[in-house]
């Protein structure tokens, strides 16, 4: 009732005139941080969850510590890979960052 209250009196002639061009400006900028901020993060987020939730083995990996690898066993919620040199690592999923790529053309490793 209060912030209705706060509306009508913005609305009304004589001098409520500032409060509402201040209301305007609050939603146009929190539309603004929706749009450039916040969706674009959320969307990012649930790429990299349906990426992670999609590994498989043989697919070659680079962690986010930057680790090259290649998926031996994919578990729950970890992952065994075999780096250089026979060896094997287990790692979180939530440590795998993205594909190997080949540096030149940008395609996937195969």
């Amino acid at each position: 009732m209060n912030l209705l209250n706060v509306l009508l009196q913005a609305a009304a002639p004589g001098g409520g005139g500032s409060m509402t061009s201040f209301l305007i400006l609050m939603v146009a900028m929190f539309v603004v941080f929706y749009f450039f901020f916040i969706r674009p993060q959320v969307k990012r987020q649930k790429e990299q969850k349906k990426y992670r939730e999609s590994l498989s083995k043989g697919q070659k990996i680079i962690t986010i510590g930057g680790i090259h690898g290649k998926i031996l066993e994919v578990m729950e919620t970890a992952c065994i890979i075999e780096v250089e040199g026979q060896n094997r690592l287990k790692v979180e999923k939530s440590a795998i960052a993205t594909d190997s790529q080949d540096q030149l053309t940008g395609e996937p490793a195969k």
